[in-house]
């Protein structure tokens, strides 16, 4: 009886270690995928200043014209 109260143990402590392993790796790919849209969310933003400071400039020449 021992013997299969050792195996059933170790089936237990390796499907938690799987668990938890499952559970690290999803946490790690929701953290990536944050900080690829915060990426890409600087990204919009810088643009968006480019274009703005651009778009003043023309403007600023303009009137000096």
């Amino acid at each position: 009886m021992g013997f299969m109260d050792d195996a059933k143990e170790t089936a237990e402590a390796v499907g938690e270690k799987v668990s938890r392993t499952w559970e690290d790796t999803t946490d790690r790919i929701g953290d990536k995928v944050d900080e690829m849209k915060a990426d890409a969310d600087v990204k919009k933003a810088e643009a968006e200043r480019d274009s703005v400071e651009k778009r003043n400039e023309i403007k600023e020449e303009l009137r000096d014209n």
